[in-house]
């Protein structure tokens, strides 16, 4: 996990920004970016992509992740951009974002799978670095916590949809409460199956509007 930070630093790089995402499937919600500068000496066993751990663990890093930082910055991007953009971009956007809040700011970047061409910050992306990369895997538990929490508040406020129970993937329970009750203000009207039920998205009946 720690491989290819050391083999940056040799070539004399200090401050290495591990970035990934959370939330470019789900259904409702933002897409959430995260990146984090860690110190060269800090270890951790239990840090690993945010998909393996449980939501208890989960919190508990998201925590010490902050902690224990340099420095960290969080990127979102909602719904309309998303349907406006597409998920790619957004998702790039959001990463851009979060790694633009660093302060100090990074002199490389690694990030998972998607390039983000930051002017003048040198950069690689790997493909399921969230797995293999030690920072990349904190930025995917700040990204995947960040987000819960802001699906956790939007159930408040929508709460037949339950929200905090599936964080707007497309689970059964949540596909149909969308049949039951159309889509709300933080559906993504652009995936399907959302874009293709008549029912939902072409009566113009948006929960919350």
């Amino acid at each position: 996990m720690y491989q290819e930070e050391k083999q940056i630093r040799q070539h004399g790089f200090t401050l290495i920004a591990g970035v990934d995402e959370a939330g470019r499937g789900p259904l409702a919600g933002p897409v959430v970016a995260a990146a984090v500068i860690l110190p060269e000496s800090y270890r951790n066993k239990d840090i690993q992509d945010s998909k393996k751990l449980t939501e208890l663990k989960r919190e508990q890093l998201f925590v010490e992740i902050k902690n224990t930082a340099l420095s960290y910055g969080v990127g979102v991007v909602g719904w309309k951009q998303i349907d406006e953009m597409g998920i790619l971009a957004a998702s790039k956007l959001a990463m851009r974002q979060a790694v633009l809040k660093l302060d100090p700011a990074p002199d490389f970047i690694l990030s998972d799978a998607v390039p983000l061409n930051i002017t003048d910050i040198p950069q690689k992306a790997i493909i399921r670095g969230d797995g293999s990369v030690f920072c990349i895997a904190a930025a995917s538990i700040l990204a995947k916590v960040s987000r819960d929490h802001l699906m956790q508040k939007y159930h408040q406020k929508y709460p037949q949809y339950g929200f905090d129970r599936h964080m707007g993937y497309g689970t059964e329970i949540h596909l149909d409460a969308i049949k039951k009750h159309g889509p709300c203000l933080i559906h993504r009207m652009s995936f399907a199956p959302i874009k293709t039920d008549s029912g939902a998205a072409s009566r113009g009946a948006i929960v919350g509007r």
